[in-house]
């Protein structure tokens, strides 16, 4: 789908209409300047540009968000960090692979390998072995300048929690058929929550991890295993293009609460 026909797009175009905001869309899409009187906003991909610089950067790097979490307690699937050993010596690339051996060693269930920063659940490797390590960071560092590896975990459910400044506007579980992954991009299927205590809980740790990193709009990924809810990551672009296919007026209505922030 070209970029230029994203809901996020059509919404924002339709929110600046109905309200007299001169908008002007480049980049195919990708790219969207506003303007009322004297005042411009711009949103870039999937960002209205409400977050802090900061809190972007931390949602971004899935590594510095399990770091953030841990230090206020926040319970979260961990992940450690590799660079490439292209921006290292020798020695410590040598040392890094013995991390990652150790890491393989200490979870005999598997590792989750995947891009340090990034979404859709591309470039995301589930490992047994470590042959299978080595072919799995040796593809990511082909175009990647950083991977993490947290440990593999037979999720029971997996919901992600739009939030807009602590106020849950969308809570959906993504419901997966064969693949291990739970990533709308790989056909996995939302299903929104109704009250109850998977939701409750579920929104109750999203506003603990949106706290910790002070982002005001986000969606974050909270996974139940064993019967303990964690946050798995926090996404500070909020895409809700599958969600957007099945309940349309409920996306555009949370991009035009946004909207309303953004314009005060």
């Amino acid at each position: 789908m070209p970029s230029s026909q994203r809901i996020f797009v059509d919404a924002t175009k339709k929110y600046c209409t109905a309200r007299g905001i001169a908008v002007d869309v480049r980049s195919d899409g990708w790219l969207i300047v506003m303007q009322r009187g004297g005042t411009r906003h711009v949103a870039f991909g999937y960002d209205l540009g409400l977050n802090s610089a900061i809190a972007h950067r931390i949602a971004n790097d899935k590594a510095a968000t399990s770091e953030m979490l841990q230090l206020y307690g926040i319970a979260c699937v961990p992940h450690t960090i590799f660079l490439n050993p292209k921006l290292n010596v020798p020695a410590a690339a040598t040392g890094s692979w013995r991390s990652m051996l150790a890491l393989l060693e200490q979870n005999p269930q598997g590792l989750v390998v995947k891009p340090n920063e990034g979404t859709s659940g591309r470039s995301v490797f589930r490992v047994t072995t470590a042959s299978a390590l080595e072919l799995a960071v040796m593809e990511i560092f082909g175009s990647h300048m950083s991977l993490v590896i947290s440990p593999y975990l037979d999720i029971d459910d997996e919901v992600r929690v739009v939030l807009l400044d602590e106020d849950a506007l969308a809570v959906y579980s993504k419901t997966r058929d064969k693949d291990w992954r739970h990533n709308l991009e790989f056909g996995a299927r939302p299903v929104l929550l109704e009250q109850g205590e998977a939701r409750e809980a579920s929104v109750a740790i999203a506003i603990e991890a949106a706290k910790a990193i002070d982002i005001r709009f986000s969606s974050i990924d909270v996974v139940r295993v064993g019967g303990r809810w964690q946050v798995l990551e926090i996404n500070s672009g909020v895409m809700m293009e599958t969600l957007g296919k099945l309940h349309p007026e409920l996306v555009y209505a949370i991009y035009g609460a946004a909207l309303d922030k953004v314009f005060g």
